[in-house]
């Protein structure tokens, strides 16, 4: 009888673990997505599903009606939709600069990887925010660089003809 008490308990208490944790994450959202799927995810998805030597692809920016609440709005990780901009991102999408970021010697990431963040531009060319690639990078090398700075210029010069204005991401996508 005791036994079953105690794992009663147990599982009460871990539920309510669960529950607050799932409740924190929540409020750290700075915003919280449409329940239809974006263009910008959709572009997201068409990204990840023709790259595999890519391990994610974020967009960031300040979402329509809002003002200086930069948050990743779609992406690769739809978990963290809604998660609040690092100040690097946050530079990226105002301040227009690119970060190079060879990620090779980070020990709590699982993954080797090499990530870049560029300015999101729309189709005539104007800054509209930040895109995220990180890419595989098993065998770290002198050339690396170059490389994925050249490869994320390619994707996001493709992307931008595909963006006719930032109020186009996040229109609905059937």
């Amino acid at each position: 009888m005791i036994s079953i008490a105690k794992t009663a308990f147990a599982l009460a208490l871990s539920s309510a673990v669960v529950l607050s944790a799932s409740k924190a994450g929540a409020a750290d959202k700075n915003w919280t997505p449409p329940a239809a799927k974006i263009y910008a995810q959709a572009l997201s998805d068409q990204i990840m599903a023709a790259h595999p030597e890519l391990i994610s692809v974020t967009f960031h920016g300040v979402p329509p009606n809002m003002t200086k609440v930069y948050t990743m709005f779609a992406g690769s990780f739809p978990e963290r939709i809604g998660n609040p901009d690092d100040p690097d991102d946050i530079d990226v999408s105002t301040k227009g600069i690119t970060i190079v970021d060879p990620r090779w010697h980070r020990t709590n990431d699982p993954q080797k990887k090499f990530v870049v963040l560029l300015p999101l531009r729309d189709a005539s060319a104007q800054n509209i925010g930040l895109i995220v690639y990180a890419f595989k990078n098993d065998t770290p090398s002198a050339g690396d660089e170059r490389k994925f700075f050249a490869a994320a210029l390619n994707l996001r010069d493709e992307l931008q003809a595909k963006i006719p204005s930032y109020a186009a991401l996040f229109q609905p996508v059937k």
